[in-house]
């Protein structure tokens, strides 16, 4: 019982990213490179969390790499967009962080 409540929480945790990560797109604007460092700050704030825990997705350094490199060419919306997927990942880890850190595992845990 309790691992199918487990299942459902991550999966609306997964639920959670997917609509996250389709709203981040924006309006379609060119974002300015001050709103771009803006939202890089929040994501590496926000992986800085995550890290402290010891819990960061794989991909989400990438993601803030390829986000500051798009700002760096000038492409403020793309810089904007790829930061807040990261700053997304990074929050969403540290949740998973605390529900995986909540779940009793001693009845799975063999000697």
């Amino acid at each position: 019982m309790r691992l199918s409540t487990t299942l459902k929480q991550i999966s609306v945790a997964f639920f959670v990213i997917a609509i996250s990560v389709g709203c981040a797109g924006g309006g379609g604007g060119s974002g300015g490179s001050s709103d771009a460092n803006k939202a890089i700050k929040s994501a590496e704030a926000a992986m800085a969390k995550a890290s402290k825990n010891k819990w960061i997705w794989r991909d989400t350094g990438k993601i803030l790499k390829k986000a500051k490199a798009a700002n760096k060419k000038g492409d403020g919306a793309k810089a904007i967009k790829l930061a807040k997927k990261a700053q997304s990942q990074a929050e969403i880890a540290v949740s998973q962080y605390f529900l995986e850190k909540s779940q009793d595992r001693s009845k799975y845990m063999t000697r």
